[in-house]
């Protein structure tokens, strides 16, 4: 008789996740250039590439729940920003809540991150689950981390998005006529090699802190939001 297979054995591996949201990111940036080289205006590509993102945060949430068999919270809310604010583009035809996203998506996280460690609490290990089996004292420093991680890339998001602030910085570092939405989707790519390089960047402090014996879930989100 077959013994039971344990979770890790069964777990989907996890460079699925990693797949879904690169493709993700890829084919936003993709759908994007495309229209731009048709002829379309930053804004209006923008506005039409969105249908790539919306699909994409579609196919995450599909691939935690058919695939991972698991609605993990940090993926749930990354997928249903990209979604509620991709369909609000499409909707009013306007980049506007697209761009919106990033900032109110890593604003909610630094607000929710910095607020529980100032009660004591532990967010991100709620946000990530069993992702990595660490004492309370690393959780602590990645809660820490990862709040003024998020809350930076809130600030530059705004300062990237404003129209006039390009209009301004673009002539001074001698890129004239160059396109706001152009600059915040290469923002875009930029912020996604960020994310990989920051959370690459807490892995030592991850292997000086690991708590043996402690399950891993293989199918969780190892990292914060890289999805477009």
């Amino acid at each position: 008789m077959a013994e039971p297979q344990t979770q890790a054995e069964t777990a989907p591996p996890p460079w699925i996740r990693q797949l879904v949201d690169f493709g993700a990111i890829a084919a936003f940036a993709l759908a994007f250039l495309v229209l731009r080289l048709q002829g379309l205006t930053g804004d209006e590509a923008l506005v039409k590439a969105t249908w790539a993102l919306v699909a994409g945060a579609a196919v995450a949430v599909a691939v935690g729940l058919f695939v991972e068999k698991r609605l993990a919270l940090m993926p749930l809310l990354v997928g249903g920003f990209a979604l509620v604010f991709g369909v609000l583009t499409l909707v009013f035809n306007d980049d506007l809540f697209v761009k919106l996203k990033v900032t109110v998506l890593n604003a909610s996280l630094a607000l929710a991150l910095l607020g529980g460690v100032l009660l004591g609490k532990q967010p991100l290990k709620a946000l990530l689950g069993t992702v990595i089996p660490v004492n309370d004292r690393a959780w602590r420093i990645l809660t820490i981390r990862y709040g003024f991680f998020f809350l930076a890339v809130a600030l530059v998001n705004e300062a990237v998005r404003s129209e006039a602030l390009v209009a301004w910085a673009a002539p001074k570092l001698g890129l004239n006529g160059v396109d706001p939405a152009d600059v915040w989707v290469s923002f875009r790519g930029v912020l996604w090699i960020a994310s990989t390089a920051f959370g690459l960047a807490q892995v030592p402090l991850i292997m000086k802190n690991l708590v043996e014996d402690s399950p891993v879930d293989p199918s969780a989100p190892a990292r914060p939001d890289t999805a477009p």
